[in-house]
Parts: structure tokens; sequence; C-alpha cells
């Protein structure tokens, strides 16, 4: 066999097939060649969000316990803790997806406990006060000493709109309205790791309870005074902690705000989930240019960092870190309920929200877990600390954000037009009619 025949050959062997010549540009259409997506792709369908959703209720109406231990002093332990900041979350997750699914039992699941809580408070609330040492989880309902104790489950109880909740939400507000330590400008911050810290997670963990108590004027000043610290204009995103300047002064007249005293700047994912998910709670509150305004500067500096699978990075701008469920919850969370609310239009937005709840979706197992989140964090100023934090199935804060996500994708799809058009997400302004690739022609 000459050397010209078999380099023919060669070149002809990829292009043959069973029975024939196999599909080429000429002979078939690539572009409808099924891609190899490593999380499923496309539009789905409303039951089986909901599906997912009653996984993870389940699992934890399974797991967390509405009585005391056999000493009658001590909650009974379950698998994660109902008085956390986490557990706030959960809570309004529960209560928004009683909302939009009609499914009565998630909003018992939130009312039941945080009613529960209510009832035991004022007999643990007397024994403290006899001097007595009481279980450490109850301490953070009858005496919050921090907004981790106080501000997501008094937004929580507000929201539920129930009397029987009065008394503790009044003590939960009381912490941070009156108790909580701030900076010299009124600010909330922290004692810790060093003096005059502030963190981002503060947003979401005091200023929506401000915004429901009806204190919406210091919620909106809370919101500017992160804001002036915390955002990093030429990243679209805000760093997740700022310390003071050893000096501890503020600026003078004329003189530009002091940004980020304590060094480098880390974007770590769920703080900016913290942030987005604040300004999603003020706007249900009330109308507001400025929080609008930052809501959408801030999409514009995540959106373009969703991974190709649907999430986010731990780091948000170090694709070298890791995807991060809880994170891509709560941005799923944000942008599709700012579509549902009118915010922001489906049709730019809507795909990227689909493909963060596919990413989501895929990560609670069929025991109801959610898998890949990241556990508590606290603050630090190197890249290491972030990086390397562990992922855990049972780090709560992955719950209440899964939930919220499937809320409002649920509704989504319930009440948007959404089809592959081309093997894309794209959504319409109403019923195309058709299950075949669309072709707009100008008359």
């Amino acid at each position: 066999m000459t050397k010209k025949l078999t380099a023919a050959i060669a070149l002809a062997l990829p292009l043959w097939g069973l029975g024939g010549y196999a599909q080429n540009d000429a002979t078939a259409p690539l572009h409808l060649m099924k891609p190899a997506y490593r999380i499923p792709y496309g539009v789905p369908k409303a039951e089986d969000v909901k599906a997912t959703m009653d996984r993870v209720k389940n699992y934890l109406d399974a797991t967390t316990y509405m009585e005391l231990d056999e000493t009658g002093k001590m909650l009974r332990r379950g698998t994660f803790r109902l008085t956390s900041y986490e557990w706030g979350v959960t809570y309004s997750a529960m209560l928004r997806a009683g909302e939009v699914t009609g499914d009565a039992s998630y909003t018992r699941y939130a009312i039941d406990r945080m009613e529960y809580l209510a009832r035991l408070a004022p007999d643990f609330k007397a024994r403290l006060e006899r001097g007595e040492e009481i279980d450490p989880l109850m301490h953070q309902v009858v005496k919050p000493e921090a907004l981790d104790d106080a501000g997501a489950i008094c937004a929580a109880m507000l929201k539920a709109k129930d009397p029987k909740l009065s008394a503790q939400i009044e003590t939960y507000y009381d912490f941070i309205a009156n108790k909580q330590y701030r900076y010299k400008d009124g600010m909330f911050a922290r004692l810790r790791p060093v003096k005059n810290t502030v963190w981002l997670d503060d947003m979401f963990m005091g200023i929506p309870a401000l915004a429901l108590h009806g204190d919406i004027d210091e919620a909106l000043r809370q919101f500017q005074l992160f804001h002036d610290k915390m955002w990093v204009e030429d990243k679209h995103l805000y760093r997740h902690g700022w310390v003071a300047p050893l000096l501890d002064g503020l600026p003078l007249e004329g003189e530009a705000p002091q940004r980020g005293g304590g060094g480098l700047s880390f974007f770590w994912g769920r703080a900016n989930g913290w942030a987005l998910l604040t300004a999603c709670e003020l706007l249900d509150v009330k109308e507001s240019t400025m929080v609008m305004t930052y809501f959408k500067e801030h999409l514009d500096g995540l959106l373009p960092l969703q991974h190709h699978d649907g999430a986010w990075h731990q780091l948000l701008d170090r694709p070298d870190t890791y995807l991060e469920t809880s994170c891509t919850a709560i941005y799923c969370y944000c942008i599709t309920h700012a579509i549902n609310k009118g915010w922001i239009d489906a049709e730019t937005y809507g795909a990227q929200a689909l493909l963060a709840w596919n990413y989501v979706n895929a990560h609670v197992n069929q025991q109801g877990q959610v898998e890949g989140t990241c556990v508590g964090t606290g603050l630090a100023f190197d890249p290491a600390f972030y990086a390397y934090r562990p992922v855990n199935n049972f780090a709560a804060h992955g719950y209440g954000p899964t939930l919220w996500a499937g809320a409002e994708i649920y509704q989504l799809v319930k009440t948007h037009h959404i089809k592959l058009n081309d093997s894309a997400v794209h959504f319409y302004p109403e019923d195309p009619g058709t299950d075949e690739p669309i072709f707009y022609v100008k008359p």
C-alpha cells in the first residue's frame, strides 16, 4: 500500500460511522448534538422542584425536635439548632415556601418551632434571673449577646405576624436596636477578632429586623454605612471584613471615607450572599432607589463570576477555590425573587437563575441533605483561611437558602414561559406555542 493511499484512508476514517459516513456539518445539524453537561441543564418542572424541597423539609422535620431532654432543663439535641441564625434563615425560607406552594407543612414547621421557643422563654428567663445555669441554646433566646443570636430569627418571627411571638420579638429587637455594639458612626460592629471589626454578615443579621419592625430609616442608614466601608467599586463586590485604622478615627470633613483598614479585600461568597439578601429584604419592605441601585450593581459584579456548572466559588474572584452551595442558593433566591417581583427582567437574568438552581438541586441528596456547604466561617485577611474552610452536609447554612431558592424557582416556572430554543434556555413574554426552534424574521 502506498503512503498516499494510507494517508487518504486515515483521513477518511474519522468520517466513517455505522452504516456509512459519519455525520458532519454537510450531512447533519451538528449544533443539535447533545452537550456533555456535568450538571443537568434546562428548565426544571415545578413538581420536580417541589419534590426536592420536600426532601429537604422532611429531613429537617425528622431531625429537629421540639421537646426538652430527660432532665427537663435542656432542649433535646437534634441535627441542627432551633435557635441559631442559620435557623432564622430556615424559618424565613419555610414561610416563603408555604406561601408560594400552598403547602401548609412548610408554614407549620416554622410557626411551630418559633412558638415553641417563645413558650419556653419565660421559664428559662426566670431560671437565669435566679442565678441558675441554663441551656446555652435557650440563653440565646432569653438573653441574646450577639446579632447572630437575634437578627435572623427576629426577622423570621416578624414575618410570621403571629401574636404569640410578640414578647420574644421584643426581646430580640431590644438587643438589635439598643444593645448591639456599634462603631462610632453608629454602624453595627464587633469586638472580635479585634476591636471595631465590621463583618459583612451583619448586614443581614441586623438590618432586615430593623426594617420589618418599622425602623426603616435606621435600616437604610445602616445599609449605606455598610456600603461605604465594604463596597469595592472596581469589582462590584463587597469585601468580607473591615477593621478600623489604628487611630480609630472617622475622616475629617472633605476627606474620603476610610476603607479596608485591616488589609486586602477578600470576596467571600456567602458573605456577599448576605449582602444581596439584605437588599432583597429591604426592598420587600419599602421601595428604595438607593438599595435598588446597589442591588443591581452587585448583580453586575456577581453574574459574570458564575461557573459554567451554575455555582459560584468560595472566594468569588478566585476560580482555584471550590464551588460552594450555600452562596449559590442565596444568589439563586435573590435573582429569582427579583424577577418574580419585577425588579429585573426574566429574559436577561432568568437563565442564570435556573442554571444556579440546577446546581443546587444536584447537591441535594436522596436523604434531603444539602451537600457542598462551607461550614461556619469567621473573618480573616488572608486567602488560605477561606480557601481551605471545610464543607459538610451538617453545615446548617445550606438548608434555608436551598428552600428559599426552591420556592422562588417554583414560582418562576409556574408563572413564566420558558423553553429551550436552539438548545438554550430562553424566557418569552407569552407562550410561543411550539417546541420547535423559533426564528423571528423582520417583516
